[in-house]
Parts: structure tokens; C-alpha cells; sequence
């Protein structure tokens, strides 16, 4: 007896190799090692994104904040613990999203949480994602921008100036031509004159040099200064120095405020010079103006005059500056500025990704005052968006199962249980507990419990009446079984131990009873006799015709369901063909199967062999 005691004992086997590398490289330990390291980087890229916005755009930061009873916690603490909080709950919800079991509006309501998450772990994670790979570029760049639009603002005003001085060339050109002939011919100056250097040819000659005066000035104080202007420009950003964010920063506002005041230098002697030269040349023009026999007049030539108010409107043309924001995109305020960015723009960042998809992937300028979207800042936002669509996709592909609802069976609630059993047996005439056991079934995945409707239950019909139904008392006993097992199935409702079907699934139970049997065999044995019968025709063979027959005449066999299974189980049980024909269906409650109940159905059967212990081996009290 002592060697059957041991064979009852429960022995401990250690996991195989293979049960320990599936545990640790099975497919559910690999997704959940992938969605945590997918939340580790999103919440280090998103606290990363936060704090530096924080930093970025706050003009006095602060060390920390001041909490009741003299303690104090730090920014950076702070956005650490909300950080973790939001993240946790934004993976909760979109656990909760795919969830087996769950209903509906539960969804509704965690779908919409996990979205707006999603989107503020996207803002603040496509900071960090763009400071890190874009920050320095779009620091080069838009410095090198200002340059450019400076230096194409001195290009212009150096443009404007040459063509100045090519136009007082022309009339200087001009003033020499008419002096020549009024020294060889005269008659130059609106009135008959003879050769020779009189005085009409000294007016023209005084003409002539208050025009070469103006280029020669032009030349010296204004086209000389715009180029060394322009050559400061060129060197004004050709680099940034610094090791911390903080000194490349204020690099980068030293070097943006030279550009600025170089261009706007630039433009105000431009503007200044040019005015006083029109000024001069609009002068010398009214002077060439006067008409003989007019007070002033010294001579008169009114192409001259038209030639230099040309020039003096060319020279007079103020210059316009449109200068681009220069912006330092590294650190905190990179980050600052790309999260701003993205939330300002964020529609058309969704248009720039898909002009920049359907251009082939090359930079297009959006309208509406807005920028384009880069390769780097489609990057920096495939990054952001890769993280949280990765966790998507993983809480899709392994969603948590549906929570079990354990019931613990506690003696009283056993005791109810057993009570409620042992009552529907009294009550039910010629029941015992494996009566009730065999109202039990198992149908694709689920459990049931089937009883007979209890309307149609004992009915005793008028005319043709089965010989089961007018046997002596047996519809009076139907009648007190039914309704025996409808009150033991109210109370197994009350416990939650079984519960009525959806909707939904009476519509699929119903769908399944109208398919055509998977398992039928009749269209295979069919088609094999054809070929049989064929062969026969050829050789010798010889078929059973009785046999042959009845595959001939065989019909297909339809798929059998619940519904199929529940009548059988009820005319097992012995019910009417009036009871067989509306049954009641109820599914068990997934919990733990069959366990609850069948652990007090099983209380009043038989030990079996291996559980069986003689007085001998009991202890002793």
C-alpha cells in the first residue's frame, strides 16, 4: 500500500530545452519584448521632445516646482512621471482597444483616449526625431538662407548701380559728342553759333564735366562700399563654433545679426546715395532745360535733359528687403520650433508628404505661407510614426485574451449549487445526477447546457398522439422534469455559470445547421463507383450491386450543428418528439468550462481506482 501511495504523489519535471527556448523566443515573448522596447524609445524620444520644449520655449525657466509640506520636485522629474503615465495609459488603451470579449462601447471609449496619446507622443517624439536628424542642417540652412537673400539684395543693389553708370556714361558720351561740335561747327545749344571754344562751348564743357563727376562719384562712394559690403556678407557665416548648444546658439545670433546689418547698411547707403545723385542729375538737367531767350539759360540740349531724369529714376529706386527668419534648430529650441511647427502645419505637412510621395520623393514649396516638407523631415515623421504603428500593429497581431471571470466556490455557494441539483432531482420523476450530466454538451469551442422548452414540454395533442405521450402518467412526469430543469437552469443564470446566447450568434448557430457536411464522404464514394463501374465495362471485375446501389441512392449528408447535437442529446435523455422540437440553449459562461459545475456534479460519483484508499492507509485521527 505504501507503493501506492507513492504513485499518487505529483512529481516535478524540469522543462525541457525546447520548453525553455519557446518561452523565451516564442512568439508571444518576442512581441512583447518588441512592444516594450518600442515603448522604452517612445517614451525616452517623447519625454525628450517635452522637456525640451519646455526649455525651448520657456524665457525663465524655473528649477522647480514647490509642493505642500516644504518639498519640492524638479521640471525634469515632473515631465519624467507624466511622461511614464501617459505612455502606460496610451498602451492600455490600445491594448484595451483589441481585447478579446470586449464590447463595443468599450471600445469607443478607449479608442478615442489611445488616439489622442498617439498623437501627443507623435508631437513631441517628432521633435526629438527632427532635432536629431535635421537640427543641424536646418541650422546651416537657414543661416545660409539669410546670407543668400542678403547677398542677393547687395547683387541687386550693385545691378541697379551699373546700370546708373552705364546710362551717365552714355551721357557723358553724349556731352563730349555736342562739345566737339560745338568747338568745329557750333550750334549746339538751341542757337546759331560759329566754331570755337566761345562760351556756349564752356557751358557745354561744364556740362560735360559735372556729368563725369557724378560717375566718377558713383563709382568711389557707392559701387566701391556695396563690394566690400558684399565680400563681409560672404565671410559672415561661414561656420559655427561652440561644444554646447547654448555657445553655437549665440554664434548662430551673432553671425544672423552681422547678415541683417550688413544687408540693411547696404540698402541705406544705396538708398541714401541714390537719392542725392538723382537729386544732382535732376538739377543739371532743369539747367540744360532753359529754353533760349529764358532766364538761366547757358545751353540748351533737351536730349541731354531726358538722358539724365532717366538716370536719376534709375538711381532713385529704393531698395527692397526681404530677408528670411533665420532660426537656431539645435537642442531646445530646435525642438521647441519643430513641435510648434508641426501642430501649426500639420495639415499641410499631410498634403507636403503626399505631393512629396507623388513628385518622387523631391521637395515641394506649400502654399498658404507654410513650408514644404523636407527628405529630413519625412524622416524624422516616418521615424515618430514608425514607434507608435509598430505598437499598433503588435497589440492587433496579440491582443489580451478576454479576462476570465474565476468564480470562487466557496462551500455555501457549492452548497447552493448542490442543493439547487439535488432539488431539480427530487422534483424530476425517475432523475438522477447523471441525468442532469448528460444535459450537457460541447459544440466548437463552447460548452452548453440544453433543456427543453418548458411551453412544449408534456403536451398532449388531440388527434395522432404518440404512443410516448398518452402512456399512462409519463406527460405529467415531462411536465415536472422540465420544469425542474428550467429552475435549475434560472439558478445557474443567477450564479453567472451560464448565460443566453447573442443574437448574433443564434443567427451563426442557424447559418451552420444550412452548410453542407465537410466530412461526407457520399459525392467521393459516388465518383469511385463511376470509375469502378468503367473499369468493369473493360475487365472482369464484378461489384456488390446491393452495395453499389446504395451509394447510388445515397443522399448528402447536411451539416449537423448545436442545434442538430441538442435534439439528439434530449432524445437520449428520453424527451418527446414535442419537447426535442423547441429546445433551450444556454452557453456556459467562460470561466473555467465545465469546472464549476461539473466539480459538484462530480462530488456524488465514485472515487476511481487511483483515488481509492483503503481503511488501512487513512490516518488515523
Amino acid at each position: 500500500m505504501a507503493n501506492r501511495n507513492e504513485q499518487i504523489k505529483p512529481s516535478f519535471e524540469l522543462p525541457t530545452v525546447g520548453e525553455i527556448v519557446n518561452y523565451i523566443f516564442g512568439r508571444n515573448a518576442l512581441i512583447g519584448w518588441a512592444s516594450l522596447m518600442l515603448l522604452a524609445i517612445s517614451g525616452y524620444a517623447t519625454w525628450s521632445g517635452m522637456n525640451d520644449f519646455i526649455v525651448g520655449v520657456s524665457q525663465s525657466p524655473t528649477q522647480g516646482r514647490e509642493i505642500a509640506g516644504g518639498l519640492s520636485v524638479t521640471n525634469e522629474a515632473l515631465v519624467i512621471a507624466i511622461v511614464v503615465a501617459l505612455t502606460f495609459l496610451m498602451w492600455l488603451a490600445l491594448r484595451e482597444t483589441f481585447g478579446e470579449g470586449r464590447t463595443f462601447k468599450q471600445r469607443l471609449i478607449t479608442f478615442p483616449l489611445y488616439f489622442f496619446l498617439a498623437l501627443w507622443s507623435i508631437g513631441f517624439g517628432y521633435g526629438f526625431w527632427w532635432s536629431l536628424i535635421a537640427g543641424e542642417e536646418a541650422t546651416r540652412t537657414s543661416l545660409s538662407n539669410l546670407q543668400e537673400d542678403a547677398r542677393d539684395a547687395g547683387t541687386a543693389v550693385s545691378a541697379r548701380l551699373e546700370a546708373v553708370k552705364a546710362q551717365l556714361d552714355g551721357v557723358v558720351s553724349w556731352s563730349e559728342t555736342q562739345m566737339t561740335r560745338e568747338e568745329t561747327s557750333g550750334g549746339s545749344c538751341g542757337i546759331s553759333s560759329g566754331a570755337g571754344q566761345g562760351p556756349l562751348y564752356n557751358a557745354r564743357k561744364s556740362v560735360r564735366d559735372a556729368v563725369a563727376n557724378l560717375r566718377d562719384g558713383i563709382q568711389v562712394s557707392w559701387l566701391q562700399p556695396v563690394e566690400r559690403d558684399l565680400e563681409q556678407l560672404k565671410a559672415a557665416a561661414q561656420g559655427l563654433e561652440g561644444a554646447t548648444f547654448e555657445e553655437r546658439q549665440k554664434a548662430f545670433e551673432a553671425k544672423a545679426a552681422t547678415v541683417r546689418s550688413g544687408a540693411r547698411r547696404i540698402a541705406a547707403r544705396s538708398n541714401e546715395l541714390g537719392s542725392s545723385t538723382a537729386a544732382e542729375m535732376r538739377a543739371l538737367a532743369q539747367v540744360v532745360s532753359v529754353a533760349p531767350g529764358k532766364l538761366g539759360f547757358s545751353c540748351y540740349d533737351p536730349t541731354l535733359a531726358q538722358r539724365l531724369n532717366q538716370a536719376a529714376e534709375q538711381a532713385d529706386q529704393p531698395v527692397t528687403l526681404n530677408l528670411r527668419t533665420a532660426e537656431f534648430t539645435e537642442g531646445p529650441a530646435g525642438v521647441a520650433n519643430a513641435v510648434k511647427r508641426l501642430w501649426e502645419n500639420i495639415g499641410a505637412y499631410a498634403g507636403g508628404l503626399v505631393s512629396f510621395v507623388a513628385n518622387g520623393f523631391k521637395s515641394t514649396a506649400e502654399a498658404g505661407g507654410t513650408e514644404g516638407i523636407s527628405g529630413r523631415d519625412l524622416i524624422a515623421l516616418l521615424a515618430t510614426l514608425g514607434i507608435d504603428l509598430g505598437l499598433f500593429v503588435l497589440a492587433a497581431l496579440n491582443p489580451p485574451p478576454k479576462p476570465a471571470q474565476r468564480i470562487l466556490l466557496s462551500p455555501a455557494v457549492k452548497a447552493q449549487i448542490r442543493e439547487a441539483m439535488e432539488t431539480a432531482i427530487a422534483r424530476a420523476p425517475n432523475a438522477d445526477m447523471e441525468w442532469v450530466r448528460s444535459h450537457f454538451l460541447y459544440h466548437n469551442h463552447a460548452s452548453y447546457f440544453v433543456i427543453p422548452n418548458l411551453f412544449s414540454a408534456g403536451l398532449v395533442e388531440d388527434d395522432n398522439t404518440s404512443s410516448e405521450a398518452n402512456a399512462g402518467d409519463k406527460p405529467k412526469e415531462e411536465q415536472k422534469r422540465a420544469l425542474a430543469m428550467n429552475q435549475l437552469a434560472g439558478v445557474f443564470d443567477d450564479l453567472d455559470l451560464v448565460r443566453w446566447p447573442t443574437k448574433k450568434e443564434f443567427i451563426a448557430l442557424k447559418k451552420e445547421e444550412e452548410l453542407q457536411s465537410l466530412t461526407d464522404l457520399t459525392k467521393i464514394r459516388k465518383k469511385r463507383l463511376a470509375e469502378l463501374e468503367k473499369m468493369q465495362s473493360e475487365t472482369e471485375m464484378k461489384l456488390d450491386p446491393e452495395k453499389a446501389e446504395r451509394i447510388r441512392s445515397a443522399e448528402p449528408v447536411r451539416n449537423h450543428g448545436l442545434f442538430s447535437k441538442a435534439e439528439r442529446l434530449l432524445e437520449i435523455n428520453g424527451w418527446t418528439e414535442k419537447a426535442r422540437n423547441d429546445i433551450e440553449i444556454y452557453r456556459l459562461v467562460d470561466i473555467e468550462g465545465l469546472t464549476p459545475i461539473l466539480d459538484v456534479l462530480n462530488e456524488n460519483t465514485s472515487p476511481s481506482p487511483a483515488e481509492t484508499v483503503t481503511d488501512e492507509a487513512k490516518p488515523t485521527a
